[in-house]
């Protein structure tokens, strides 16, 4: 089995706060890491998602040609990425080339078996510039919540996604004229009717394994039947539709994002020299799970509209796990850049370093209920857990090794670790991790590792190697060695969460991630472990702190910038 993992192309109109990364990449980046520590096949495409109405509005109000606008935030969101050490295989853009070739092969296969049809409509139009208005270039009231800034696709307030013509007073968003009224006209819609019983079937075998509240949602929407939508729009940016009587229409934004997947696929091999073919050897093999990390707000995308394309094409196979997240606040409040109520992503790793926001960011994945972001519960998760736990465990142990045998620990103080239940206890602990993070429960596969530290935390309090030092030198030295052999494992059981960490803890063992014997003990080979140190060890390198405490001092100011954010 392969896994083909895609992370939601991100939008390329602003900036990417903590939400997007607890709720989409972190999870997607670290189930990756996770499969290729495991030694199995696993590739991670996402890439910018870079058309619709809303990337032309604010191009045309930055006075920046709509390319090169995108081009500004592809290049903010990757460089955001890389900080947080968040991996991809590839990163696209569906401004490209590569991208528009693959979209209206779709387009044609999909027209040309009668799943798209040409109809007419009634579309609002602004009677005094003349513009027809889809979607975001049209706002008014909320028929449904009535919320006064609802959009023409969606209504931020209740979620609804809207039908343009029901909006109440709409506003014409080129000129903020109020005369604007429906005329005929016309679009090419994806009948997704015609594919509601091959839809439900298909779902029908998803529904013991996804996420309950994703497959609630999804029968919600699809369950008595399915909903032609408009792919077209009237519009100048954005892929052209190839028909002799589509003059002026574009393929609309939720069409072709999706297909970014399969085409940045296709020049993730292309680039890499890889001799495979993107569709038989990846998308349409029986080998290959497909997985999207979304947030709930993609849900109906990916477990619907794709899957629909995805079998009426016959191109792809639809997605075989969707691991869609809740929701992540900021101190209880959705983030808003609008509203002043947000944090600079950029500014805090460049603050705090990706172990710590990784680490804390990971606690608040929403797996099953929206969670909250907070300047305080950071604090305390890093100082109390990740400094206090693991930290404080590893620096104890390694600075007592090294002052105290500094020419190494002798073999037979570690051979005595395989003969007891702590080496039955780190098998058992690889088994269980593997379940969690095999079944995208990220969150509680840190909370095991944690479980692990206060269990050693527990065990080098016990023995306490600096009194025992005092009488018996040889049981203080197993006593390190053990501890030793924990400071390994923990080192490798953190490389999919904190990259950073991990490798500074197996800089110690003259070690890299990648290398086969930290694989092999990351995969629960005991004999791997008990290989590594059958000769002894010797600390070579001297220990220092390895993970930094935060000073409340700077919580404090960090909280009462976010309220000055607000403030009136």
């Amino acid at each position: 089995m392969k896994y083909l993992v895609t992370s939601a192309l991100p939008y390329a109109n602003g900036p990417l706060h903590f939400g997007h990364m607890a709720g989409v990449y972190l999870p997607a980046d670290i189930f990756t890491r996770h499969k290729k520590m495991k030694g199995e096949r696993c590739i991670h495409i996402s890439g910018s998602d870079e058309h619709g109405v809303a990337i032309m509005q604010n191009a045309q109000k930055a006075g920046i040609e709509y390319q090169a606008y995108v081009n500004q935030w592809h290049k903010t969101h990757k460089d955001l990425f890389d900080q947080y050490q968040i991996e991809f295989d590839f990163f696209g853009q569906t401004s490209s080339d590569y991208h528009r070739e693959e979209t209206l092969k779709w387009f044609n296969k999909l027209y040309q078996d009668g799943a798209i049809e040409k109809r007419t409509e009634l579309q609002l139009q602004c009677q005094t510039c003349t513009n027809m208005l889809p979607d975001r270039y049209v706002e008014g009231e909320c028929y449904v919540c009535g919320y006064k800034d609802a959009r023409g696709d969606e209504c931020p307030n209740c979620g609804t996604w809207i039908e343009a013509l029901k909006l109440i007073n709409p506003i014409c968003k080129f000129c903020n004229s109020k005369d604007v009224k429906p005329v005929d006209s016309f679009q090419w819609y994806l009948v997704m009717s015609k594919y509601h019983d091959e839809h439900q079937k298909w779902f029908s075998t998803k529904k013991e394994s996804w996420r309950k509240q994703v497959v609630t949602f999804v029968d919600s929407l699809s369950k008595e039947s399915l909903h032609d939508r408009a792919i077209t729009r009237d519009l100048d940016w954005g892929i052209d539709v190839p028909l002799p009587d589509a003059k002026g229409k574009k393929l609309y934004v939720w069409f072709d994002a999706p297909i970014g997947y399969v085409s940045n696929t296709k020049k993730y091999l292309e680039v890499n020299g890889i001799k495979e073919d993107y569709i038989n050897d990846w998308w349409k093999n029986k080998d290959t799970k497909i997985v999207n990390f979304i947030g709930k707000d993609n849900i109906i995308f990916h477990s619907i509209i794709f899957p629909v394309m995805s079998m009426a094409s016959g191109f792809v196979n639809p997605v075989t796990d969707l691991p869609a997240n809740q929701y992540v606040n900021l101190e209880g409040k959705q983030f808003s850049k609008s509203k002043g109520w947000y944090v600079e992503s950029d500014e805090a790793i460049a603050q705090f370093g990706p172990d710590a926001l990784r680490f804390y960011l990971t606690s608040l994945i929403p797996d099953s209920s929206d969670s909250s972001f907070t300047w305080k519960g950071f604090e305390l998760k890093i100082n109390s857990e990740l400094a206090n736990n693991v930290g404080n465990f590893i620096n104890r142990a390694m600075k007592f090794f090294k002052k105290n045998w500094p020419e190494g620990i002798a073999p037979q103080h570690f051979e005595s670790f395989f003969k007891t239940e702590h080496a039955t206890k780190v098998v058992q602990f690889s088994k269980e991790f593997h379940e969690l993070l095999d079944n995208y429960e990220m969150r509680k596969g840190q909370d095991h590792i944690m479980g692990l530290g206060a269990h050693v935390n527990l065990f080098i309090s016990e023995r306490a190697p600096w009194t025992e030092f005092k009488t018996d030198q040889e049981k203080a030295a197993e006593t390190i060695a053990w501890s030793t052999i924990y400071t390994l494992v923990i080192g490798a059981f953190f490389a999919p969460y904190l990259p950073t960490l991990s490798q500074n803890i197996l800089t110690y063992f003259g070690l890299k991630t990648n290398d086969d014997v930290v694989k092999a003990i990351y995969q629960g080979d005991i004999k791997a472990l008990e290989t590594f140190f059958k000769n002894g060890f010797k600390l070579e390198v001297d220990p220092q702190g390895l993970v930094p405490k935060i000073d409340p001092k700077v919580i404090e100011e960090l909280e009462e910038k976010l309220r000055a954010k607000v403030s009136p």
